[in-house]
């Protein structure tokens, strides 16, 4: 193996654990980050430098030490990443990362690929809100198109309910998407790896429960999800992966209807909280199987060892730990995030049901 050291955009949980599966390879992990310092990424990596992603002269120093690059969040400028590209095949890819970062996009492509979604309305001004408000039957979702995560820059609207100028002032945005409200009976997530020579697989599916907004229990592999949806959702993050060049992972969150439909929510070219549970579940974890494809090692065996419950410990959470540490099956993840708020999503623990 020749690569040493690989570079990790962003600061946060998700590169904390790529580092830490880097290092126990024998991979040293540099972030890079506008809050690099003192991050929880950082705590554990070999290197660290806090720069913008815009700041092109910082981009390239960092591609001079490291060897390959990955990133722990969507949100990185695509031009960001483009940059890296011209070093070595950066990981997700620029045009994973572009569709990633706004819903509407993500959709769009969902659709072009024959996958269901909701029904969606792109509106980027009041006068678009107020038409597809006027022809809405039912209740529906009125999202921004971007920087929404855990249930935020969202307002659940029923028609005829409130008027646009109020839900377009409310929202603070230039774009957003309306999308007809899905009447579902469980919510799964998918997860697909692509290596540099379009080899694919996936990992066995997660069943979720959300709270607030917020990813609050994943069960996997999903006990409640037929073979008919599973084979359905796996084939769809495997086409949305090949539309994008994926190189990496990525992960689907789809709803199941009433009828065993698999409808699209979204994607996000990651590691992905729901698949948490893979670090003591699977052969290769998530973040493992990221650091073998990024490195040119090859995929690992992404097969479950048995099924796992992952529960996310929020700031309101943290008087469990005495508990849970005193419960020896399970295995308890802190991020090192110095500052606890509700909400605020501050370790997992994993048990093997």
């Amino acid at each position: 193996m020749n690569i040493k050291t690989i570079g990790i955009l962003g600061s946060g949980q998700l590169g904390r654990m790529i580092a830490i599966a880097a290092a126990e390879m024998g991979v040293r992990a540099h972030i890079f980050a506008p809050d690099a310092t003192g991050s929880p990424a950082a705590e554990v990596a070999f290197a660290a430098t806090q720069a913008e992603y815009s700041d092109e002269a910082a981009l390239h120093a960092f591609a001079s030490e490291i060897d390959a690059v990955t990133s722990e969040f969507e949100n990185v400028p695509a031009e960001a990443m483009r940059l890296l590209n011209d070093y070595f095949l950066a990981s997700p890819g620029a045009e994973a990362l572009h569709i990633a970062q706004n819903r509407l996009r993500e959709k769009e492509l969902a659709k072009s690929l024959g996958i269901e979604t909701p029904s969606f309305s792109p509106i980027r001004s009041e006068d678009d809100l107020s038409a597809a408000l006027a022809t809405l039957s039912g209740k529906a979702i009125l999202k921004t198109t971007e920087l929404g995560y855990d249930g935020k820059g969202q307002i659940r609207v029923s028609g005829g309910e409130m008027n646009a100028a109020t839900l377009w002032a409310d929202l603070k945005t230039d774009e957003a998407i309306l999308e007809g409200f899905v009447d579902f009976k469980a919510e799964v997530s998918f997860l697909v790896w692509r290596d540099s020579e379009g080899q694919m697989g996936v990992f066995p599916p997660a069943q979720n429960i959300h709270k607030a907004g917020i990813l609050a229990k994943s069960v996997a592999p999903a006990p409640d999800i037929s073979a008919i949806v599973i084979e359905a959702g796996n084939r769809a993050v495997r086409a949305i992966a090949e539309a994008v060049d994926l190189h990496g992972i990525l992960a689907m969150e789809a709803f199941v209807g009433a009828d065993d439909r698999l409808i699209f929510n979204e994607i996000a070219p990651r590691p992905h909280n729901s698949f948490h549970w893979t670090i003591e579940g699977c052969t290769t974890s998530q973040f493992r199987q990221l650091v073998r494809i990024i490195t040119g090692l090859g995929a690992g065996d992404t097969a479950a060892k048995g099924q796992y419950v992952m529960e996310n410990l929020l700031g309101e959470d943290l008087h469990r730990l005495d508990g849970l540490y005193a419960d020896g099956r399970n295995a308890v993840h802190l991020y090192g995030k110095a500052e606890a708020r509700n909400g605020r999503k501050m370790g997992h623990v994993t048990c093997q049901k």
